[in-house]
C-alpha cells in the first residue's frame, strides 16, 4: 500500500463562475486495476476554458470530471506525470499531454492504449468525444519540445478548433461566401482562425474587435482589415460573408445579421467568453442562423476520410508555423498556488487579461 496523497481541486459554481472553492480529498494510496495516478505539472487557463464553462452542460465538459453539488471542475490542458500505475502498460515518470482537472493529482482508468498514449476509459467519459479522453506520451510526439511546452499548452487546443473551423469552411467551399467576418478578433482562437486563412489564402478575414484591442489587433499582421464593435455598420454590406463569433457576443452579431441580412452565407458560434453577453435569442437574425461549431465532429469526419495520422500531421505542422509567430507578440506568464489560481480565473472571466498575455498555472 502507498502513501495517502491530499488532492486539492479548483471548482467553481455552474450557476456563478465568480463563486470559486478548493476541494480537498485524501486518496489512499490504492489503485484499482488498470487506473494510473498523474500529479499535474502545469495547464493553461484562457477564455477557451470559460467557453468550456458556458457550454458545459450542452456539451459535456462538466462530465469530464464530474461532481453532484452544483460546483463542477473546468477541463484545462496540462502536460502531468505518472507517479503510480497499475496498468501493465504504463510506465511511472512517464509525462502525457491531456485535458485535467485544475487540481494537484489525477486518476484515469487506462484503456485503448497506442504507443503514443491512451484514453480514460471511466464509466463517466463513456459519451463524451474520444478526442477528450486521450492523454498523448510526449516521448511518442515527434513534434513535441520541452522548452515549447507553454505554448503548445496555451496554443493547441484553440488552434485546433481554429484549424478545424477553416477545413469546415473549405470543406463545403465556404457556403459561397467571399470572406471571414471574425469577432473577437484579439483572442488567441481568433487570431489562429485568420492565421489559418491567411495560410489557406483563398478568403479575406475581417477582425472585429474592442477599441482598446484594435492596434494590438492590427499588429498581428492576420487580418485583412480590423474594425472595432462600433465600425461595424460602416462594413460593406455587398460582399457575403461566414460569420464565425468566438465571443458569445450577442450584439455583434445582431449588428451583423441585420446589415449583411441574406448575404450572411454562413454563422457559426466557437465560443462564449462575454459573460455579459451570452443572453438573447439570436435564432430570428436575418441571413443563415447561427450555428454551434462542434470541432470534434469535424475532426472525426477528417480522420475517418485521411486516417488519424494524417489529420494530427497537417495539424501540427500549421501549429508548429503558427507558434513561430506567436512568439513575436505573446507573453507567457507563469503562476502557482491556489490563490493564484482563483485571483487569475476571475480576471480571466471578467476580461481583464491582456491579448497579448499567455498564463501558464499550477496548483
Amino acid at each position: 500500500m502507498s502513501n495517502p496523497i491530499e488532492i486539492k481541486t479548483f471548482e467553481v459554481e455552474k450557476s456563478n463562475w465568480l463563486n470559486t472553492r478548493v476541494q480537498t480529498t485524501t486518496f489512499n494510496g490504492d489503485l484499482n486495476e488498470n487506473e494510473v495516478l498523474f500529479e499535474v505539472d502545469r495547464f493553461a487557463l484562457t477564455s477557451n476554458n470559460i467557453s468550456y464553462a458556458a457550454s458545459g452542460d450542452m456539451l459535456g465538459y462538466w462530465q469530464f470530471f464530474p461532481t453532484t453539488d452544483g460546483y463542477g471542475r473546468i477541463p484545462a490542458m496540462g502536460y502531468a506525470n505518472v507517479i503510480q500505475s497499475n496498468h501493465p502498460e504504463i510506465e511511472v515518470g512517464n509525462r502525457y499531454w491531456g485535458f485535467y482537472p485544475m487540481s494537484t493529482h489525477l486518476i484515469a482508468e487506462a484503456g485503448k492504449i497506442t504507443k503514443s498514449g491512451f484514453s480514460d476509459v471511466s464509466k463517466h467519459r463513456e459519451k463524451l468525444a474520444p478526442i477528450y479522453s486521450r492523454f498523448d506520451d510526449v516521448g511518442f510526439n515527434p513534434l513535441y519540445e520541452e522548452e515549447r511546452e507553454n505554448q503548445d499548452l496555451l496554443l493547441r487546443g484553440l488552434f485546433l478548433t481554429s484549424w478545424l473551423v477553416d477545413d469546415f469552411m473549405f470543406d463545403n467551399n465556404h457556403f459561397g461566401a467571399d470572406a471571414y467576418v471574425i469577432t473577437c478578433a484579439s483572442s488567441k482562437t481568433s487570431i489562429a482562425l485568420a492565421f489559418v486563412a491567411k495560410q489557406r489564402g483563398l478568403k479575406k478575414t475581417i477582425g472585429i474587435t474592442s477599441e482598446k484591442n484594435k492596434p494590438f489587433t492590427e499588429s498581428l499582421d492576420c487580418y485583412d482589415e480590423v474594425l472595432s464593435y462600433d465600425e461595424v455598420k460602416t462594413l460593406d454590406n455587398s460582399q457575403k460573408i461566414m460569420i464565425v463569433d468566438m465571443a458569445g457576443h450577442y450584439g455583434a452579431m445582431k449588428d451583423l445579421h441585420e446589415l449583411f441580412g441574406d448575404h450572411v452565407k454562413y454563422s457559426c458560434k466557437v465560443g462564449a467568453t462575454h459573460l455579459d453577453n451570452l443572453e438573447g435569442d439570436m435564432s430570428q437574425f436575418p441571413g443563415a442562423k447561427p450555428t454551434f461549431f462542434f470541432a470534434p465532429t469535424q475532426a472525426q469526419k477528417r480522420t475517418e476520410e485521411w486516417g488519424p495520422g494524417e489529420v494530427q500531421k497537417r495539424i501540427g505542422m500549421s501549429l508548429k508555423e503558427f507558434q513561430i509567430h506567436s512568439d513575436q507578440w505573446m507573453k507567457v506568464k507563469r503562476g502557482s498556488g491556489l490563490d493564484e489560481i482563483k485571483n487569475t480565473f476571475t480576471e480571466v472571466v471578467q476580461g481583464n487579461i491582456p491579448p497579448n498575455r499567455g498564463i501558464i498555472l499550477s496548483v
